[in-house]
Protein backbone atom coordinates (compact mmCIF):
# COMPACT_ATOMS: atom_id res chain seq x y z
CA UNK A 1 0.00 0.00 0.00
CA UNK A 2 1.59 3.30 -1.13
CA UNK A 3 2.49 6.03 1.37
CA UNK A 4 1.02 4.22 4.39
CA UNK A 5 -2.54 4.32 3.01
CA UNK A 6 -5.23 2.88 5.23
CA UNK A 7 -8.24 1.11 3.77
CA UNK A 8 -11.67 1.51 5.27
CA UNK A 9 -14.97 -0.08 4.26
CA UNK A 10 -17.90 2.19 4.98
CA UNK A 11 -21.41 1.35 3.79
CA UNK A 12 -20.17 -0.76 0.88
CA UNK A 13 -17.81 1.99 -0.35
CA UNK A 14 -14.04 1.49 -0.30
CA UNK A 15 -11.93 4.55 0.51
CA UNK A 16 -8.14 4.65 0.79
CA UNK A 17 -6.65 7.67 2.52
CA UNK A 18 -2.93 8.30 2.17
CA UNK A 19 -0.70 9.21 5.10
CA UNK A 20 2.17 11.65 5.39
CA UNK A 21 4.27 10.40 2.48
CA UNK A 22 2.51 12.96 0.25
CA UNK A 23 1.43 10.80 -2.68
CA UNK A 24 -2.13 12.12 -2.38
CA UNK A 25 -5.38 10.25 -1.82
CA UNK A 26 -6.89 7.40 -3.80
CA UNK A 27 -10.62 6.84 -3.46
CA UNK A 28 -13.04 4.27 -4.90
CA UNK A 29 -16.71 5.14 -4.74
CA UNK A 30 -19.65 3.29 -6.21
CA UNK A 31 -22.60 1.06 -5.41
CA UNK A 32 -22.22 -2.54 -6.56
CA UNK A 33 -24.88 -3.82 -4.14
CA UNK A 34 -24.18 -6.74 -1.78
CA UNK A 35 -21.05 -8.25 -3.35
CA UNK A 36 -20.85 -11.02 -0.79
CA UNK A 37 -17.07 -11.36 -0.54
CA UNK A 38 -13.89 -10.77 -2.53
CA UNK A 39 -13.02 -12.22 -5.91
CA UNK A 40 -10.03 -14.31 -6.82
CA UNK A 41 -9.17 -15.66 -3.32
CA UNK A 42 -8.26 -19.05 -4.77
CA UNK A 43 -10.79 -20.94 -2.62
CA UNK A 44 -13.63 -21.22 -5.08
CA UNK A 45 -13.98 -24.24 -7.32
CA UNK A 46 -12.99 -23.84 -10.97
CA UNK A 47 -15.98 -22.54 -12.86
CA UNK A 48 -16.92 -22.32 -16.52
CA UNK A 49 -19.26 -20.30 -18.67
CA UNK A 50 -19.72 -16.53 -18.68
CA UNK A 51 -19.24 -14.77 -15.32
CA UNK A 52 -22.51 -14.20 -13.49
CA UNK A 53 -23.79 -10.96 -12.01
CA UNK A 54 -22.17 -11.47 -8.63
CA UNK A 55 -18.80 -12.31 -10.17
CA UNK A 56 -18.93 -9.19 -12.33
CA UNK A 57 -19.59 -7.03 -9.26
CA UNK A 58 -16.99 -8.73 -7.10
CA UNK A 59 -14.20 -8.74 -9.70
CA UNK A 60 -14.78 -5.14 -10.78
CA UNK A 61 -14.84 -4.02 -7.14
CA UNK A 62 -11.64 -5.90 -6.33
CA UNK A 63 -9.80 -4.45 -9.35
CA UNK A 64 -11.01 -0.88 -8.93
CA UNK A 65 -10.46 -0.78 -5.17
CA UNK A 66 -6.86 -2.02 -5.59
CA UNK A 67 -6.27 0.58 -8.29
CA UNK A 68 -7.85 3.26 -6.08
CA UNK A 69 -5.35 2.33 -3.32
CA UNK A 70 -2.45 2.65 -5.74
CA UNK A 71 -1.68 -1.07 -5.47
CA UNK A 72 -0.89 -1.86 -9.11
CA UNK A 73 0.24 -5.42 -8.45
CA UNK A 74 -2.92 -6.32 -6.57
CA UNK A 75 -5.14 -4.69 -9.17
CA UNK A 76 -3.29 -6.51 -11.94
CA UNK A 77 -3.88 -9.85 -10.22
CA UNK A 78 -7.56 -9.45 -11.03
CA UNK A 79 -6.86 -9.23 -14.79
CA UNK A 80 -6.18 -11.84 -17.45
CA UNK A 81 -2.82 -10.19 -18.34
CA UNK A 82 -1.33 -9.36 -14.95
CA UNK A 83 2.22 -8.46 -16.05
CA UNK A 84 1.13 -5.91 -18.65
CA UNK A 85 -1.62 -4.53 -16.42
CA UNK A 86 0.81 -4.01 -13.53
CA UNK A 87 3.29 -2.18 -15.76
CA UNK A 88 0.63 0.15 -17.16
CA UNK A 89 -0.96 0.90 -13.79
CA UNK A 90 2.42 1.51 -12.13
CA UNK A 91 3.32 3.97 -14.87
CA UNK A 92 0.41 6.24 -13.93
CA UNK A 93 2.39 7.55 -10.96
CA UNK A 94 5.95 7.14 -12.25
CA UNK A 95 5.48 8.38 -15.83
CA UNK A 96 2.16 10.20 -15.93
CA UNK A 97 2.31 12.07 -12.59
CA UNK A 98 -1.10 10.90 -11.37
CA UNK A 99 -1.89 11.98 -7.79
CA UNK A 100 -5.06 12.17 -5.65
CA UNK A 101 -6.84 9.65 -7.85
CA UNK A 102 -10.58 9.07 -7.42
CA UNK A 103 -12.27 6.16 -9.21
CA UNK A 104 -16.08 6.17 -9.38
CA UNK A 105 -17.82 3.02 -10.56
CA UNK A 106 -21.09 3.10 -12.47
CA UNK A 107 -23.85 0.52 -12.68
CA UNK A 108 -22.74 -2.71 -14.39
CA UNK A 109 -24.32 -3.39 -17.79
CA UNK A 110 -24.11 -7.12 -18.31
CA UNK A 111 -20.42 -7.96 -18.00
CA UNK A 112 -19.30 -4.37 -18.65
CA UNK A 113 -18.70 -1.92 -15.81
CA UNK A 114 -18.35 1.79 -16.63
CA UNK A 115 -16.34 4.04 -14.35
CA UNK A 116 -14.85 7.52 -14.20
CA UNK A 117 -11.42 8.63 -13.07
CA UNK A 118 -10.50 12.00 -11.60
CA UNK A 119 -6.85 12.74 -10.87
CA UNK A 120 -4.43 15.58 -10.34
CA UNK A 121 -1.59 15.39 -12.83
CA UNK A 122 1.59 16.95 -11.47
CA UNK A 123 4.98 17.78 -12.97
CA UNK A 124 7.32 19.97 -10.94
CA UNK A 125 5.47 23.13 -9.92
CA UNK A 126 2.64 22.51 -12.41
CA UNK A 127 -0.53 20.55 -11.80
CA UNK A 128 -3.96 20.24 -13.41
CA UNK A 129 -7.12 18.20 -12.85
CA UNK A 130 -7.89 15.42 -15.31
CA UNK A 131 -11.21 13.61 -15.60
CA UNK A 132 -12.21 10.90 -18.03
CA UNK A 133 -14.54 7.94 -18.45
CA UNK A 134 -13.61 4.35 -19.19
CA UNK A 135 -15.00 0.87 -18.78
CA UNK A 136 -13.89 -2.67 -18.10
CA UNK A 137 -15.29 -6.04 -19.08
CA UNK A 138 -15.28 -9.20 -17.01
CA UNK A 139 -14.41 -12.53 -18.64
CA UNK A 140 -13.75 -16.09 -17.49
CA UNK A 141 -10.08 -17.11 -17.24
CA UNK A 142 -9.51 -20.00 -19.64
CA UNK A 143 -7.25 -21.99 -17.31
CA UNK A 144 -8.07 -20.69 -13.84
CA UNK A 145 -11.82 -20.45 -14.26
CA UNK A 146 -11.69 -17.15 -12.33
CA UNK A 147 -13.70 -14.10 -13.24
CA UNK A 148 -11.11 -11.57 -14.45
CA UNK A 149 -10.89 -8.12 -15.98
CA UNK A 150 -10.37 -8.47 -19.72
CA UNK A 151 -7.16 -6.45 -19.81
CA UNK A 152 -6.67 -3.79 -22.43
CA UNK A 153 -4.65 -0.60 -22.01
CA UNK A 154 -7.87 1.33 -22.76
CA UNK A 155 -9.15 0.24 -19.32
CA UNK A 156 -6.66 2.69 -17.78
CA UNK A 157 -7.41 5.41 -20.34
CA UNK A 158 -9.60 5.09 -23.47
CA UNK A 159 -6.87 6.63 -25.66
CA UNK A 160 -4.32 3.94 -24.80
CA UNK A 161 -3.59 1.12 -27.25
CA UNK A 162 -1.23 -1.83 -27.04
CA UNK A 163 2.33 -0.66 -26.24
CA UNK A 164 1.31 2.95 -25.47
CA UNK A 165 2.32 4.90 -22.37
CA UNK A 166 1.00 8.02 -20.65
CA UNK A 167 3.75 10.61 -20.15
CA UNK A 168 3.89 13.98 -18.41
CA UNK A 169 6.65 16.53 -18.84
CA UNK A 170 7.93 19.17 -21.20
CA UNK A 171 6.20 18.55 -24.50
CA UNK A 172 8.30 16.75 -27.13
CA UNK A 173 7.63 19.61 -29.56
CA UNK A 174 6.56 23.23 -29.17
CA UNK A 175 2.94 24.02 -30.03
CA UNK A 176 2.25 25.47 -33.44
CA UNK A 177 -0.27 27.93 -34.75
CA UNK A 178 -0.94 26.51 -38.19
CA UNK A 179 -2.30 29.06 -40.64
CA UNK A 180 -3.59 28.78 -44.17
CA UNK A 181 -2.10 30.45 -47.23
CA UNK A 182 -3.78 33.76 -46.28
CA UNK A 183 -2.87 33.71 -42.57
CA UNK A 184 -6.16 32.33 -41.21
CA UNK A 185 -5.58 30.03 -38.23
CA UNK A 186 -6.50 26.38 -38.83
CA UNK A 187 -8.02 24.94 -35.66
CA UNK A 188 -8.97 21.31 -35.36
CA UNK A 189 -12.27 22.31 -33.76
CA UNK A 190 -13.21 24.09 -36.98
CA UNK A 191 -11.63 21.58 -39.37
CA UNK A 192 -11.80 18.10 -37.77
CA UNK A 193 -10.07 16.35 -40.67
CA UNK A 194 -6.92 18.39 -40.08
CA UNK A 195 -6.40 17.09 -36.51
CA UNK A 196 -3.94 14.28 -37.33
CA UNK A 197 -2.25 16.41 -40.00
CA UNK A 198 -1.73 19.37 -37.66
CA UNK A 199 -0.23 17.06 -35.04
CA UNK A 200 2.14 15.58 -37.59
CA UNK A 201 3.14 19.06 -38.73
CA UNK A 202 3.81 19.99 -35.12
CA UNK A 203 5.94 16.89 -34.65
CA UNK A 204 7.95 17.59 -37.80
CA UNK A 205 8.14 21.37 -37.86
CA UNK A 206 7.49 22.55 -34.30
CA UNK A 207 11.14 23.47 -33.79
CA UNK A 208 11.40 25.28 -37.13
CA UNK A 209 8.26 27.29 -36.35
CA UNK A 210 10.07 29.00 -33.46
CA UNK A 211 7.82 28.20 -30.50
CA UNK A 212 8.69 27.01 -27.01
CA UNK A 213 7.26 23.78 -25.53
CA UNK A 214 4.80 23.70 -22.66
CA UNK A 215 4.17 21.04 -20.02
CA UNK A 216 1.70 18.37 -21.10
CA UNK A 217 0.27 14.94 -20.45
CA UNK A 218 0.32 12.93 -23.66
CA UNK A 219 0.06 9.42 -25.03
CA UNK A 220 3.41 8.15 -26.22
CA UNK A 221 2.52 5.68 -28.91
CA UNK A 222 4.33 2.40 -29.38
CA UNK A 223 7.42 3.23 -31.42
CA UNK A 224 7.81 6.71 -29.90
CA UNK A 225 5.33 8.75 -31.96
CA UNK A 226 3.52 11.53 -30.10
CA UNK A 227 1.26 12.70 -32.93
CA UNK A 228 -2.37 13.51 -32.14
CA UNK A 229 -2.09 12.57 -28.46
CA UNK A 230 -1.97 15.53 -26.06
CA UNK A 231 -4.52 14.85 -23.29
CA UNK A 232 -3.92 17.71 -20.86
CA UNK A 233 -1.92 20.94 -20.84
CA UNK A 234 -0.40 21.83 -17.48
CA UNK A 235 1.47 24.89 -18.73
CA UNK A 236 1.00 26.58 -22.08
CA UNK A 237 3.96 26.79 -24.40
CA UNK A 238 4.49 29.63 -26.84
CA UNK A 239 3.27 28.54 -30.27
CA UNK A 240 5.29 29.17 -33.37
CA UNK A 241 3.46 30.06 -36.55
CA UNK A 242 3.54 27.52 -39.35
CA UNK A 243 2.20 28.59 -42.73
CA UNK A 244 0.63 25.85 -44.85
CA UNK A 245 -0.57 25.80 -48.45
CA UNK A 246 -4.14 25.06 -47.33
CA UNK A 247 -7.11 27.35 -47.96
CA UNK A 248 -9.50 27.75 -45.03
CA UNK A 249 -12.36 28.42 -47.46
CA UNK A 250 -11.74 25.33 -49.57
CA UNK A 251 -11.05 23.23 -46.46
CA UNK A 252 -14.42 24.22 -45.00
CA UNK A 253 -16.13 23.19 -48.25
CA UNK A 254 -14.27 19.87 -48.25
CA UNK A 255 -15.30 19.09 -44.66
CA UNK A 256 -18.92 19.85 -45.52
CA UNK A 257 -18.84 17.83 -48.74
CA UNK A 258 -17.68 14.56 -47.16
CA UNK A 259 -19.82 14.86 -44.01
CA UNK A 260 -22.98 13.15 -45.37
CA UNK A 261 -21.09 10.06 -46.56
CA UNK A 262 -19.43 7.23 -44.65
CA UNK A 263 -15.83 6.43 -45.61
CA UNK A 264 -15.47 9.46 -47.88
CA UNK A 265 -12.27 11.40 -48.60
CA UNK A 266 -11.39 14.35 -50.81
CA UNK A 267 -8.28 16.36 -51.74
CA UNK A 268 -7.94 19.64 -53.65
CA UNK A 269 -4.73 21.19 -55.01
CA UNK A 270 -3.38 23.71 -57.50
CA UNK A 271 -2.21 22.22 -60.83
CA UNK A 272 0.19 25.13 -61.41
CA UNK A 273 2.15 24.56 -58.20
CA UNK A 274 1.08 21.29 -56.56
CA UNK A 275 0.02 23.21 -53.44
CA UNK A 276 -2.59 21.26 -51.48
CA UNK A 277 -5.63 23.43 -50.74
CA UNK A 278 -7.76 21.00 -48.75
CA UNK A 279 -7.85 17.46 -47.39
CA UNK A 280 -10.91 16.01 -45.68
CA UNK A 281 -12.01 12.60 -44.45
CA UNK A 282 -15.26 11.38 -42.95
CA UNK A 283 -14.53 8.00 -41.39
CA UNK A 284 -15.42 6.35 -38.10
CA UNK A 285 -11.85 5.05 -37.72
CA UNK A 286 -10.21 8.46 -38.15
CA UNK A 287 -7.90 7.11 -40.86
CA UNK A 288 -6.48 9.71 -43.26
CA UNK A 289 -7.55 7.79 -46.35
CA UNK A 290 -7.21 10.91 -48.47
CA UNK A 291 -3.41 10.73 -48.13
CA UNK A 292 -2.78 7.16 -47.01
CA UNK A 293 -5.55 5.10 -48.62
CA UNK A 294 -4.78 2.26 -51.01
CA UNK A 295 -7.81 1.56 -53.17
CA UNK A 296 -8.45 0.49 -56.73
CA UNK A 297 -9.32 3.72 -58.57
CA UNK A 298 -11.57 2.18 -61.22
CA UNK A 299 -11.97 4.04 -64.49
CA UNK A 300 -10.26 7.22 -63.25
CA UNK A 301 -7.15 5.22 -64.18
CA UNK A 302 -8.19 5.54 -67.82
CA UNK A 303 -6.55 8.99 -67.79
CA UNK A 304 -3.14 7.33 -67.52
CA UNK A 305 -4.19 4.42 -69.75
CA UNK A 306 -5.29 6.84 -72.49
CA UNK A 307 -2.01 8.74 -72.17
CA UNK A 308 -0.11 5.47 -72.57
CA UNK A 309 -2.08 4.43 -75.67
CA UNK A 310 -1.51 7.83 -77.28
CA UNK A 311 2.19 7.94 -76.36
CA UNK A 312 2.71 4.44 -77.79
CA UNK A 313 0.98 5.45 -81.03
CA UNK A 314 -1.67 2.75 -80.64
CA UNK A 315 -4.54 5.21 -81.10
CA UNK A 316 -5.44 8.84 -80.57
CA UNK A 317 -8.30 10.98 -79.31
CA UNK A 318 -10.20 10.47 -82.55
CA UNK A 319 -8.60 7.15 -83.41
CA UNK A 320 -10.48 3.89 -83.55
CA UNK A 321 -11.35 2.26 -80.23
CA UNK A 322 -14.34 -0.11 -80.66
CA UNK A 323 -16.67 -0.59 -77.70
CA UNK A 324 -18.28 -4.07 -77.88
CA UNK A 325 -20.51 -5.46 -75.13
CA UNK A 326 -17.71 -7.53 -73.64
CA UNK A 327 -14.04 -8.24 -74.25
CA UNK A 328 -11.96 -11.28 -73.29
CA UNK A 329 -8.29 -11.08 -72.42
CA UNK A 330 -6.39 -14.24 -71.45
CA UNK A 331 -9.61 -16.09 -70.61
CA UNK A 332 -10.94 -13.30 -68.38
CA UNK A 333 -14.15 -11.58 -69.45
CA UNK A 334 -14.40 -7.80 -69.07
CA UNK A 335 -17.93 -6.34 -69.29
CA UNK A 336 -19.04 -2.73 -69.54
CA UNK A 337 -21.28 -0.91 -67.12
CA UNK A 338 -24.84 -2.20 -67.27
CA UNK A 339 -26.89 -0.38 -69.87
CA UNK A 340 -23.96 0.96 -71.89
CA UNK A 341 -24.79 0.59 -75.60
CA UNK A 342 -22.03 -1.00 -77.72
CA UNK A 343 -20.32 1.08 -80.40
CA UNK A 344 -18.12 -0.84 -82.84
CA UNK A 345 -17.15 2.41 -84.57
CA UNK A 346 -16.23 4.20 -81.37
CA UNK A 347 -13.17 6.42 -80.90
CA UNK A 348 -10.89 6.67 -77.86
CA UNK A 349 -12.66 9.90 -76.93
CA UNK A 350 -16.03 8.10 -77.10
CA UNK A 351 -14.78 5.26 -74.90
CA UNK A 352 -13.20 7.69 -72.43
CA UNK A 353 -16.25 9.94 -72.07
CA UNK A 354 -18.67 7.00 -71.79
CA UNK A 355 -16.22 5.00 -69.63
CA UNK A 356 -16.28 2.00 -71.95
CA UNK A 357 -14.09 -0.75 -70.50
CA UNK A 358 -13.90 -2.85 -73.63
CA UNK A 359 -12.54 0.06 -75.69
CA UNK A 360 -9.40 -0.11 -73.55
CA UNK A 361 -9.20 -3.89 -73.09
CA UNK A 362 -9.09 -4.32 -76.87
CA UNK A 363 -5.58 -2.77 -76.82
CA UNK A 364 -4.19 -5.22 -74.22
CA UNK A 365 -2.54 -7.35 -76.95
CA UNK A 366 -0.33 -4.40 -77.87
CA UNK A 367 0.64 -3.42 -74.31
CA UNK A 368 3.69 -4.70 -72.46
CA UNK A 369 3.40 -5.65 -68.78
CA UNK A 370 5.34 -2.56 -67.65
CA UNK A 371 3.96 0.02 -70.10
CA UNK A 372 1.34 1.38 -67.71
CA UNK A 373 3.83 1.39 -64.82
CA UNK A 374 6.30 3.37 -66.92
CA UNK A 375 3.67 5.89 -68.05
CA UNK A 376 2.37 6.40 -64.51
CA UNK A 377 5.86 7.00 -63.08
CA UNK A 378 7.47 8.87 -65.97
CA UNK A 379 4.76 11.47 -66.60
CA UNK A 380 2.45 11.41 -63.54
CA UNK A 381 4.94 10.83 -60.70
CA UNK A 382 2.99 7.84 -59.40
CA UNK A 383 5.16 5.65 -57.18
CA UNK A 384 7.84 8.32 -56.72
CA UNK A 385 8.85 9.39 -53.22
CA UNK A 386 6.60 12.40 -52.59
CA UNK A 387 7.72 14.69 -49.79
CA UNK A 388 4.56 16.65 -49.14
CA UNK A 389 5.43 17.63 -45.56
CA UNK A 390 3.44 14.76 -44.03
CA UNK A 391 3.42 11.01 -44.66
CA UNK A 392 1.56 10.01 -47.83
CA UNK A 393 1.06 6.93 -49.98
CA UNK A 394 2.21 7.96 -53.43
CA UNK A 395 0.37 5.37 -55.51
CA UNK A 396 1.26 1.98 -56.92
CA UNK A 397 0.88 0.79 -60.52
CA UNK A 398 2.95 -2.39 -60.53
CA UNK A 399 3.98 -4.20 -63.69
CA UNK A 400 1.50 -7.03 -64.06
CA UNK A 401 1.00 -9.76 -66.62
CA UNK A 402 -1.83 -12.10 -67.51
CA UNK A 403 -5.38 -10.79 -67.00
CA UNK A 404 -3.99 -8.05 -64.73
CA UNK A 405 -2.51 -6.28 -67.75
CA UNK A 406 -6.02 -5.47 -68.96
CA UNK A 407 -7.43 -5.03 -65.46
CA UNK A 408 -4.80 -2.42 -64.60
CA UNK A 409 -5.84 -0.30 -67.58
CA UNK A 410 -9.31 -0.16 -66.00
CA UNK A 411 -7.97 0.75 -62.56
CA UNK A 412 -8.49 -2.72 -61.12
CA UNK A 413 -6.11 -5.60 -60.49
CA UNK A 414 -3.13 -4.50 -58.40
CA UNK A 415 -3.41 -0.75 -58.99
CA UNK A 416 -3.72 1.25 -55.76
CA UNK A 417 -4.34 4.99 -55.51
CA UNK A 418 -5.97 7.53 -53.19
CA UNK A 419 -7.63 10.96 -53.59
CA UNK A 420 -4.27 12.76 -53.33
CA UNK A 421 -2.90 10.68 -56.21
CA UNK A 422 -6.05 11.14 -58.29
CA UNK A 423 -6.15 14.90 -57.75
CA UNK A 424 -2.50 15.04 -58.83
CA UNK A 425 -3.27 13.01 -61.98
CA UNK A 426 -5.99 15.46 -63.02
CA UNK A 427 -3.69 18.37 -62.13
CA UNK A 428 -0.93 16.92 -64.31
CA UNK A 429 -3.28 16.83 -67.28
CA UNK A 430 -4.44 20.40 -66.65
CA UNK A 431 -0.89 21.78 -66.23
CA UNK A 432 0.73 19.48 -68.78
CA UNK A 433 3.34 18.52 -66.21
CA UNK A 434 3.54 16.85 -62.78
CA UNK A 435 4.01 19.19 -59.82
CA UNK A 436 4.62 17.19 -56.66
CA UNK A 437 1.89 17.99 -54.11
CA UNK A 438 2.99 19.87 -50.97
CA UNK A 439 1.18 20.94 -47.81
CA UNK A 440 3.98 23.13 -46.44
CA UNK A 441 6.36 25.18 -48.59
CA UNK A 442 9.54 23.47 -49.73
CA UNK A 443 11.47 26.46 -48.39
CA UNK A 444 10.60 25.40 -44.83
CA UNK A 445 13.12 22.53 -44.85
CA UNK A 446 14.65 22.57 -48.34
CA UNK A 447 13.48 19.03 -49.01
CA UNK A 448 13.91 17.48 -52.45
CA UNK A 449 10.61 17.09 -54.31
CA UNK A 450 9.77 14.28 -56.71
CA UNK A 451 9.88 15.12 -60.41
CA UNK A 452 8.51 13.65 -63.64
CA UNK A 453 8.89 14.26 -67.35
CA UNK A 454 6.23 16.67 -68.71
CA UNK A 455 3.53 15.20 -70.89
CA UNK A 456 3.99 15.40 -74.63
CA UNK A 457 2.17 18.57 -75.69
CA UNK A 458 -0.15 16.77 -78.09
CA UNK A 459 -0.93 14.06 -75.52
CA UNK A 460 -1.81 16.68 -72.90
CA UNK A 461 -4.09 18.54 -75.31
CA UNK A 462 -5.94 15.34 -76.27
CA UNK A 463 -6.40 14.34 -72.62
CA UNK A 464 -7.75 17.79 -71.76
CA UNK A 465 -10.28 17.61 -74.60
CA UNK A 466 -11.39 14.11 -73.56
CA UNK A 467 -11.76 15.17 -69.92
CA UNK A 468 -13.70 18.27 -70.95
CA UNK A 469 -16.05 16.12 -73.04
CA UNK A 470 -16.55 13.81 -70.05
CA UNK A 471 -17.40 16.81 -67.84
CA UNK A 472 -19.81 18.36 -70.34
CA UNK A 473 -21.61 15.41 -71.92
CA UNK A 474 -20.08 12.16 -70.59
CA UNK A 475 -20.33 10.26 -67.32
CA UNK A 476 -19.20 13.28 -65.31
CA UNK A 477 -21.74 15.73 -66.73
CA UNK A 478 -24.40 15.42 -64.04
CA UNK A 479 -21.91 16.02 -61.22
CA UNK A 480 -20.18 18.91 -63.00
CA UNK A 481 -23.39 20.64 -64.10
CA UNK A 482 -23.30 24.38 -63.45
CA UNK A 483 -19.51 24.60 -63.24
CA UNK A 484 -18.29 26.90 -65.98
CA UNK A 485 -14.85 27.79 -67.21
CA UNK A 486 -12.05 25.41 -68.13
CA UNK A 487 -13.25 22.08 -66.74
CA UNK A 488 -12.43 18.40 -67.14
CA UNK A 489 -13.42 15.21 -65.31
CA UNK A 490 -13.20 11.43 -65.14
CA UNK A 491 -15.41 9.02 -63.26
CA UNK A 492 -14.48 5.67 -61.76
CA UNK A 493 -16.16 2.69 -60.09
CA UNK A 494 -14.05 -0.11 -58.65
CA UNK A 495 -15.45 -3.57 -57.97
CA UNK A 496 -14.28 -5.12 -54.70
CA UNK A 497 -14.55 -8.86 -53.95
CA UNK A 498 -17.27 -9.59 -51.42
CA UNK A 499 -18.63 -6.04 -51.61
CA UNK A 500 -22.12 -5.52 -53.06
CA UNK A 501 -21.61 -1.88 -54.06
CA UNK A 502 -18.54 -0.67 -55.91
CA UNK A 503 -16.20 2.01 -54.58
CA UNK A 504 -16.89 5.43 -56.05
CA UNK A 505 -14.10 7.63 -57.46
CA UNK A 506 -14.06 10.94 -59.31
CA UNK A 507 -11.34 13.39 -60.30
CA UNK A 508 -11.72 16.74 -62.04
CA UNK A 509 -10.28 20.20 -62.50
CA UNK A 510 -11.65 23.68 -62.91
CA UNK A 511 -9.28 26.50 -63.71
CA UNK A 512 -6.27 26.29 -61.40
CA UNK A 513 -7.82 23.76 -59.04
CA UNK A 514 -7.97 19.98 -59.25
CA UNK A 515 -9.83 17.75 -56.83
CA UNK A 516 -10.56 14.07 -56.34
CA UNK A 517 -12.77 12.04 -54.04
CA UNK A 518 -13.20 8.39 -53.18
CA UNK A 519 -16.15 6.90 -51.29
CA UNK A 520 -15.98 3.25 -50.29
CA UNK A 521 -19.17 1.39 -51.24
CA UNK A 522 -20.38 4.59 -52.87
CA UNK A 523 -21.43 3.06 -56.18
CA UNK A 524 -20.90 4.78 -59.54
CA UNK A 525 -18.23 7.47 -59.57
CA UNK A 526 -20.50 10.23 -60.78
CA UNK A 527 -23.22 9.55 -58.21
CA UNK A 528 -21.43 10.15 -54.88
CA UNK A 529 -17.76 11.03 -55.34
CA UNK A 530 -18.62 13.37 -58.25
CA UNK A 531 -20.85 15.77 -56.28
CA UNK A 532 -18.21 15.92 -53.50
CA UNK A 533 -15.57 17.02 -56.00
CA UNK A 534 -17.93 19.50 -57.64
CA UNK A 535 -18.77 21.11 -54.29
CA UNK A 536 -15.08 21.58 -53.52
CA UNK A 537 -14.32 22.97 -56.99
CA UNK A 538 -17.21 25.39 -56.60
CA UNK A 539 -15.60 26.77 -53.42
CA UNK A 540 -12.50 27.65 -55.39
CA UNK A 541 -14.40 30.34 -57.27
Amino acid sequence: MRGGAKLALVGGVFAAMVGSAGYGAYVLVGDFGDAGGGAGDGKAAVRSGPPDKAEVRETAEAFLSAWAKGDAEQAASHTDFAQEASRTLDALASDAGFERVRVKAGTPKGRTVPFSVTATVTHGKYSEKLRYDSELRIVRGERSGRALVDWKPSVVHPELREGDTLRVGEAPEPPIKAVDRDGTELKRADYPSLGPILDTLRERYGDEAGGTPGVELWVERAGGSTADDTLLTLAEGRPGELRTTLSAKVQAAAEKAVAPHADASVVALRPSSGEILAVANHRADGFNAAFLGKLAPGSTMKIISAAMLIDKGLTSENGKAPCPDTAVWQSQRFPNLRGLAPNEDGTLSDGFARSCNTAFVKFADDVQVDDLTTEARRHFGIGADWKTGVVTFDGSVPASGGPDTAAAMLGQGQVQLNPLNLASIAATVKAGAFRQPVIVPRSLDDRTLATATPLNGSTAEQLRRMMRRTALSGTGARAMAGLGGDIGAKTGSAEVDGQERSDSAFTAYRGDMAAAAMVQKGGHGGDVAGPIVAEVLRAGG
